[in-house]
This record gives C-alpha cells, sequence and structure tokens, in this order.
C-alpha cells in the first residue's frame, strides 16, 4: 500500500508500554531511497526529546487509529543514546543506535532493513537494491547520505528544458519503506495542480542549490494525470502515468 509522508506526520507511536511520542519526520537515504529512522517527539516523560526510530521496529500499523505500534519499551528508549537531531547523522552516532537497540545494520550487510514491516505485511524478504540513476554530490563528513524529508521539501524541480515546480510530499511503499515518487506542486505557467514523479526518473540533485532534475521534458508535463491527495494510488494510474511518460513499469520496480 502506498502512503504520503504528510499522511504518516502526527502519528502516535506507541511502545510496550505506552505511548512515545508522535512522528514529525523521516530521514531518508538519498541513495537508495529508503526511509532509514521516523523521528519522533517524546511526551512529556522524555522532556520532549526527539528520538530515531528505525522501521525494524515497527509492528503492524493501525492506519484507523493513526499508530505505529513498536517493539520496544520505554526504559530503552530512555536509555538510547543522544542523537541531536538538528545535525548530520554520522555513522558513528548511527553505531551507538544499532548497538543499543536490536537492529540489525542496514549498511554492507545485504540486510533489507523493512524486512519486519514486510513479513508482517506478507511481502518477501528482497535483497535492497541501490538506486544507479541518481548523481549526488560527494557525502560531508558526517553526513553519509540521510536526507530529512522537511528539508527536501520545497526543492526545485527542473525537467531536461526548465523548471516544472517544487516538492510538497513524498508517497512511500509500506511494504519495503522506500521513496517511489515526489508530490510536485507545478508553476502555474504549466498547469494548476500536482503531479507525482517517480524518483527513478531523476537526473541529477544540486543539494546545495536546492534543485532536483528529472529526465523528463516539460511538454510531457504539461498533459500528465493530475495527482489527487484524497484518492489512493491505484495500479491503473501509475500505469497511466508511466504510460504517459513512456516509462516501462516493469522497468521501475522498487
Amino acid at each position: 500500500m502506498k502512503h504520503s509522508i504528510k499522511s504518516l506526520t502526527g502519528f502516535s507511536m506507541q511502545e510496550t508500554d505506552g505511548e512515545i511520542g508522535k512522528v514529525e519526520e523521516f530521514y531518508f537515504d538519498d541513495q537508495s531511497w529508503t526511509i532509514r529512522y521516523l523521528i519522533v517527539k517524546t511526551g512529556g516523560w522524555l522532556f520532549g526529546r526527539e528520538v530515531l526510530i528505525s522501521p525494524q521496529a515497527l509492528q503492524m500499523a493501525d492506519w484507523k487509529n493513526k499508530t505505529f505500534p513498536v517493539n520496544l519499551s520505554k526504559e530503552q528508549i530512555r536509555n538510547s543514546p543522544d542523537i541531536d537531531t538538528d545535525k548530520p547523522v554520522s555513522r558513528q552516532m548511527e553505531e551507538q543506535l544499532y548497538e543499543h537497540y536490536p537492529w540489525q545494520h542496514y549498511w554492507n550487510s545485504g540486510f533489507y532493513e523493512a524486512g519486519v514491516w514486510g513479513v508482517l505485511q506478507g511481502s518477501p524478504m528482497l535483497e535492497e537494491r541501490e538506486s544507479s540513476e541518481v548523481q549526488t554530490d560527494p557525502p560531508r563528513m558526517g553526513d553519509l547520505h540521510l536526507r530529512s524529508t522537511d528539508r527536501v521539501t520545497g526543492y526545485h524541480i527542473h525537467a531536461t528544458d526548465g523548471e516544472i515546480g517544487e516538492v510538497t510530499d513524498y508517497i512511500i511503499d509500506d511494504t519495503n519503506w522506500k521513496i517511489i515518487f515526489f508530490v510536485v506542486k507545478t508553476g502555474s505557467w504549466i498547469k494548476p495542480g500536482k503531479i507525482l514523479l517517480s524518483t527513478k526518473w531523476i537526473k541529477e540533485i544540486q543539494w546545495a542549490d536546492n534543485l532536483v532534475i528529472v529526465n523528463i521534458s516539460i511538454d510531457a508535463v504539461k498533459n500528465s494525470p493530475v495527482f489527487d491527495e484524497e484518492q489512493l494510488i491505484s495500479n491503473e494510474y501509475e500505469q497511466k502515468l508511466f504510460d504517459h511518460y513512456g516509462k516501462p513499469v516493469d522497468e521501475y520496480i522498487y
């Protein structure tokens, strides 16, 4: 099933003995487009501290009540390494988290980090495929390709022949926790409304300039299927979207 990041923001995270807090944003890997952490703002029991929770900790979501149950206790979270979410998360910080929690490293392991979620959803355990299409800047010291969904929101989207609009949201697949589409608000000079662009169509990202360049044309965008945020994304809509851009769906399996 597919969900927007905005629709998941504000979900309550419940552990074995009560509520942890609310989901505020997400960290994703800019090479594989996989959500690595949910950033959760704790309640008064932990003085509003922000903590990072891996999707590995998630159990079956309660979509109706907007709740993510996790297999953690408040004591585990209280004693977890203190991570400053306002600064880049280094591999050293991540290693501290993975030493504290019963999580398996997602780096250099071949482990499919959403395996727990996938099993619960009845999905197969798949080896994660790293995207080779996105050109990224070399990682800075302490910044290992982890990006905040909040901070990338607002990035400008450029086609091969000009500007399209800006990022307003993201669509993830809950079977593997990958970001599969950008939600883009197009400029009035093209067409009013919002469209979806696959992360597989990204040609280049210029992080310093808040710019995403996609391998499609403005003309193609002008006639693209409109995205209705109130409707679920159906297989028929996806097929129509990929057909419009001349992209075979089979080649863009995430």
